[in-house]
């Protein structure tokens, strides 16, 4: 099981100076890994909509509605909020939610941070934003998803830039991250994956969740972060060099002919903030950034 490492409940806070960072969506994937690996947890406030020990407990408010006191108390102080409150794919087709509510999620994250005075919001987007461009993908390449959720996430970038005022908004397009992909986090006896004529597998950029907690942590220190920042280690990965060294077997198949050989997100503007360890770059290193997060739950 995490650790919680939030104060408990919104009530804790009062009369509490604070000067760290409101995480919403805490309770999913990447809030897990966050929430085990950043480096000052006493910092960190954790979002849930359901009472946990540990968290703050409050729904984002509505497009008709104001933050609630617990959601102000949680947020009045923070120097930043990372919301990772989102509809995934999977989440749209098991509960029966709407990918359209990205967009909602990010203007309610919004309308909490404008009305509590926080002046960062970092907001969850993703890769998926660039459909099948060739790489490097730059942040102010012109769009064009080929999926849904792309199009979604795409979407919600736009509305919520447009509807900022005194909050600085960044949305973050975050690459694989190892653990929470479908590789690694997805491994299952008999996997398949895709193999090229030429012997390659699917290539993609990513990141390791222990990076992710300090690039993260970094980004919420930093001033005048632009509005869109791709989050990856330099580089990419092929998927099986990232199953061969974390020694799970796979099968390849033959690559459709719609299938994407690479998708490589240009991270020059990211480190200018943050630097990176070779070691953040291989499969290897990426791997035993998995294990140690598994290790931590």
């Amino acid at each position: 099981m995490a650790s919680m490492i939030s104060m408990g409940s919104a009530a804790l806070s009062r009369g509490v100076a604070f000067h760290g960072v409101l995480l919403l969506g805490a309770t999913g994937r990447l809030g897990g890994m966050l929430r085990r690996h950043w480096s000052e947890p006493e910092a960190l406030r954790s979002q849930s909509r359901e009472p946990r020990p540990g968290f703050y407990d409050f729904d984002l408010p509505s497009a008709e509605q104001s933050p609630s006191d617990a959601a102000l108390a949680a947020a009045r102080g923070a120097r930043a909020i990372i919301s990772l409150a989102g509809v995934t794919p999977a989440h749209a087709g098991a509960c029966d939610a709407a990918l359209e509510d990205n967009a909602t999620l990010a203007l309610a994250a919004l309308k909490l941070a404008e009305t509590a005075g926080v002046p960062q919001l970092l907001v969850a987007s993703s890769a998926a934003v660039y459909g099948a461009e060739g790489g490097p993908l730059q942040e102010d390449l012109s769009c064009a998803p080929l999926s849904d959720y792309g199009r979604q996430k795409l979407a919600m970038e736009k509305v919520v830039h447009k509807a900022q005022s005194e909050t600085a908004v960044t949305a973050l397009r975050i690459g694989n991250v190892a653990g929470a992909d479908a590789i690694l986090g997805g491994w299952r006896p008999g996997m398949q994956i895709d193999r090229f004529p030429d012997g390659r597998t699917p290539s993609r950029s990513y990141i390791g969740p222990v990076t992710l907690a300090r690039v993260l942590h970094a980004l919420c220190q930093a001033d005048k972060l632009p509005p869109i920042l791709n989050v990856a280690a330099p580089g990419a990965v092929e998927m099986g060099a990232l199953l061969d060294a974390a020694g799970l077997a796979w099968q390849p198949k033959p690559a459709p002919a719609a299938a994407i050989p690479e998708v490589r997100l240009d991270t020059n503007a990211l480190e200018r903030h943050v630097d990176f360890t070779p070691e953040t770059q291989t499969p290897a290193g990426l791997v035993r950034e998995w294990q140690q997060d598994m290790n931590k739950r």
